[in-house]
């Protein structure tokens, strides 16, 4: 199936859902340490290897990071052709001077703001569709 690729349409039925938990992104070299069914993303950089986890799980790892964001996901099924989107509700976040990480998986988007951003995000990305 594929998502949708037109930009109003996409804008007015994102529909942000607030994960709850606080997530955040860490740096690994020591893949064997790792429960892979606890991660939410992991990026294999030239450098290391990025995770995205809930906070509790970094804790008991060890593993060092310095953002704790919350987890935003646009419940729309974006195609991953999609013009505009990311520009779109970066523009409006960033208007509201909320910074914002994007994850681009198969069938939605997901952003991750800082934990105390996240009520104002929620309202930003709600506002596209009113």
């Amino acid at each position: 199936m594929n998502g949708e690729t037109n930009l109003d349409t996409l804008l007015k039925s994102m529909k942000p859902k607030h994960n709850i938990g606080e997530y955040v992104f860490c740096k690994t070299d020591n893949l064997e340490q790792i429960n892979w069914s606890l991660v939410v993303m992991t990026f294999k950089e030239e450098e290391s290897t990025t995770i995205i986890a809930k906070k509790e799980v970094a804790d008991q790892l060890n593993l060092d990071y310095s953002f704790v964001a919350s987890w935003i996901t646009l419940t729309v099924h974006s195609s991953l052709e999609a013009v505009g989107l990311t520009a779109a509700f970066a523009s409006a976040l960033t208007k509201n001077n909320i910074s914002c990480n994007v994850v681009a998986a198969y069938y939605h988007d997901h952003i991750f703001v800082d934990k105390k951003d996240t009520e104002k995000a929620m309202e930003v990305l709600n506002a596209f569709s009113k």
